[in-house]
């Protein structure tokens, strides 16, 4: 399928696709007129890259586990080594520091909102 159709079916903008090729995250098909050609498994793949960036990975981590996730698997891919582990747990922590964060400005606005609302004022 041409990069509007696939654009369209995968929910991510040409330029998002054009992006991900650069990046070395997909390599769609070219046609005989040099037009990108994208299959079912490029938009599978897509897909998972724009699950992967809507949890906030960087796209350097994105290149090294994709494919762990959308490859056949062999014994190259199935050792994941110990340092991409660490860096992935790392941001989980910086993120989990950030809900943390995010939970008690929340909690505080709720407290403001119910005092504010309270008949007594």
């Amino acid at each position: 399928m041409k990069i509007s159709e696939a654009s369209s079916v995968s929910g991510a903008s040409a330029r998002s696709l054009r992006h991900y090729e650069d990046e070395g995250l997909i390599v769609p098909g070219r046609c005989s007129n040099g037009f990108r050609d994208y299959c079912q498994s490029t938009i599978d793949r897509v897909l998972t890259i724009r699950s992967l960036l809507e949890s906030g990975l960087p796209v350097r981590l994105i290149r090294e586990v994709l494919p762990r996730l959308t490859d056949e698997p062999d014994v190259a891919t199935d050792v994941v080594p110990a340092t991409f582990l660490y860096e992935v747990q790392s941001y989980r922590d910086r993120l989990a520091a950030r809900i943390a964060v995010l939970s008690d400005q929340q909690a505080a606005l709720d407290t403001y909102l119910r005092e504010a609302r309270r008949p007594d004022r």
